[in-house]
């Protein structure tokens, strides 16, 4: 089907027509200096003018690319057949920690080291791309925290954004309970019995405005499951000291939401969490449709530029029509 997303652009069709009518008309003036062979200049004067009908060509050719622009900005769309989406899903948010610390390199891959955040965009892209039925949303967070991507179907999105993000985008500090807060304000207006989120870090809360475990019982409050993931080598030989992972907080959370806390020295061990995550029960939601949409203005665009050259060219190379100057020597 096609439509036009803002039809009320066509008002502006007759607006050449008015700053016409409102343009005051120029008067010719007068000469001010008596030079000789005036009358053959006079005669001169019109030359190379477009012949009438030259002329009425060009002008049609401006009003159509007239015509065809304001139908771009009109925003013509071909939206599609109705497609019926899944009904079965969860509404899933990912919050990633992209604090300072997520740069360090300890991660093992076969005989790789790589850094924590290289393994957690690997598999955490790979993870939401595999999503069917989920909507599915991305928070980044370090000294603070925002959200990337709304909960969407669009999962493809939502995995570009996860291979994209760049350590400092949020500053270098670990803000656990802001990002708590913010999934919860996304997550509350979905049916409760979906709400999920997977929050990632490899440090300790040092920077959030909410403390993590007020965060923590207004989720459990609202009903949002969450599950935290620790990532770093070291874990259980320093938790909770000189900046690792604090294990207690993380376990805290979880159980104060009943969700669950996983470790993850190792991608390999990362991938397993996920591989759990996957076994959730999807729930039943509202189901729903979707029509894709197809936008047309640039094919406007093209035509009205392919006319108004059309028009230049018929001004400078066709038609002209020189006056008949009269050089008569009378004897």
């Amino acid at each position: 089907m096609f439509n036009f997303l803002w039809p009320w652009a066509f008002l502006l069709l007759p607006l050449p027509l008015i700053m016409r009518l409102l343009t005051p008309v120029r008067q010719p003036l007068g000469g001010a200096i008596r030079a000789p062979f005036g009358q053959r200049w006079r005669a001169l004067e019109g030359e190379g003018e477009l012949a009438p009908n030259k002329r009425l060509s060009a002008l049609v050719l401006i009003v159509l690319a007239w015509i065809l622009l304001v139908t771009a900005i009109a925003r013509p769309q071909w939206v599609g057949d109705p497609i019926d989406l899944p009904n079965t899903g969860r509404d899933l948010m990912l919050s990633l920690d992209l604090s300072g610390s997520m740069q360090i390199r300890d991660m093992q891959v076969g005989n790789r080291t790589i850094s924590r955040v290289d393994a957690v965009k690997a598999i955490a892209s790979d993870f939401t791309e595999r999503r069917i039925g989920d909507r599915v949303g991305l928070i980044l967070f370090g000294s603070r925290a925002y959200v990337q991507a709304p909960l969407t179907f669009d999962t493809t999105t939502v995995t570009q954004f996860i291979r994209e993000a760049q350590l400092g985008f949020a500053g270098e500090d670990t803000a656990i309970g802001d990002s708590l807060g913010l999934a919860i304000k996304r997550l509350r207006d979905r049916p409760a019995s979906s709400r999920v989120l997977i929050l990632l870090t490899d440090g300790q809360d040092t920077a959030s405005s909410v403390d993590p475990m007020e965060a923590a019982a207004l989720a459990a409050e609202q009903n949002v499951k969450v599950y935290t993931i620790g990532i770093s080598r070291n874990i259980g030989s320093a938790s909770g000291r000189n900046g690792e992972v604090d294990e207690a907080l993380l376990r805290a959370i979880a159980e104060a939401t009943g969700g669950e806390y996983f470790p993850a020295r190792d991608p390999r061990e990362l991938q397993q969490i996920y591989a759990i995550i996957d076994l959730l029960e999807p729930v039943e939601q509202d189901a729903s449709t979707f029509r894709p949409r197809r936008a047309l203005s640039y094919w406007f665009v093209i035509a009205a530029l392919a006319l108004m050259t059309l028009a230049l060219v018929t001004s400078q190379w066709q038609g002209r029509a020189p006056r008949q100057v009269t050089t008569g020597v009378s004897a």
